[in-house]
């Protein structure tokens, strides 16, 4: 790992991740950390913003401009859907002593419009992701890739970050975590519809003891044991998921995910994945998803 570097940081936005990467970098040593974010001045969230910089000792500036002249490395925070409108905003300001690295959770296609937009200002550019959550502070795991994910792993590590460089290849970090989201971000919405109805039938607290139970094993033990045997029963699964929409909506609850669920499942039995193994189920989930890549057709992103 690189020894400590001296560097002057640029945040963009200020909120939850932002506040807590700029906290713990200065609380670290990092001397100089100055954020722009559009909100700070004015808002109902300005003295939140105020307050939490001044704490840390962060300086707010007013402008793109102001946050490029003050920094050498930018590290923009701001939501995904705001990705493409800040690289217009720092096209113009940015040169090829920036390293610009975007943390958004969005998708690679986005951060490649991100690096298309700031392609003439010769900065150096990388995307970051983030797989922690601010609950571990400034330390939580990170991804990074494109030119600058080394670059920008050898500044902030030492720091007291946990980037990892995922390659070269903008966009590889944050199509880790955008992919993995539909699992993540799925679990949310299907513990919510499941203790949503489970209380309507006055039994959420059972249901959930009985699905922790099954759940209370590695995650991976999970997978080799429900996508294999899923190629093969995915016809029953999907019938039982059916009901399970059914007996939510009699709960009163928008059956919005066991509807989904069903349908995912309906498509898997279509593909007639337990003739293509005859009925045996598959070793491993790999061969399993392979023969469902093969039957539906499905080739890797940018080929036709």
């Amino acid at each position: 790992m690189a020894d400590r570097e001296q560097f002057r940081l640029g945040l963009v936005g200020y909120g939850e991740i932002g506040s807590t990467l700029g906290a713990g970098l200065r609380g670290a040593g990092l001397e100089s950390i100055a954020c722009y974010d559009k909100y700070a001045f004015e808002g109902p969230y300005a003295d939140l913003i105020q307050e939490r910089a001044r704490e840390a000792g962060v300086t707010l500036v007013r402008s793109n401009a102001e946050l490029a002249e003050a920094a050498d490395l930018i590290a923009s925070v701001t939501p995904g859907v705001a990705s493409l409108e800040s690289a217009d905003a720092f096209a113009p300001v940015l040169t090829s002593r920036h390293t610009f690295l975007d943390f958004a959770s969005a998708t690679p296609k986005i951060k490649q419009g991100v690096a298309a937009k700031l392609e003439a200002s010769g900065a150096l550019l990388g995307d970051c992701s983030i797989e922690g959550t601010p609950l571990h502070g400034y330390a939580m795991r990170m991804l990074s890739s494109g030119p600058a994910g080394e670059r920008v792993c050898d500044l902030l590590n030492p720091w007291g970050m946990q980037i990892a460089f995922m390659g070269p290849v903008l966009g590889t970090a944050s199509g880790i975590k955008i992919i993995r989201s539909v699992l993540i971000k799925g679990i949310e919405a299907l513990t919510d519809e499941m203790l949503l109805a489970g209380r309507q039938y006055g039994i959420d607290e059972v249901v959930l003891a009985s699905a922790s139970k099954t759940l209370a094993r590695p995650w991976m033990d999970t997978v080799q044991s429900l996508t294999p045997s899923g190629v093969i029963h995915a016809k029953r699964r999907a019938e039982e998921l059916e009901m399970s929409a059914e007996a939510v909506a009699d709960a009163g609850v928008e059956p919005i995910m066991a509807r989904a669920v069903a349908q995912r499942l309906r498509w898997k039995e279509s593909l007639g994945l337990k003739d293509h193994f005859k009925g045996v189920v598959p070793a491993t989930y790999q061969e399993a998803l392979d023969a469902m890549v093969l039957k539906a057709g499905l080739k890797p992103t940018g080929q036709s």
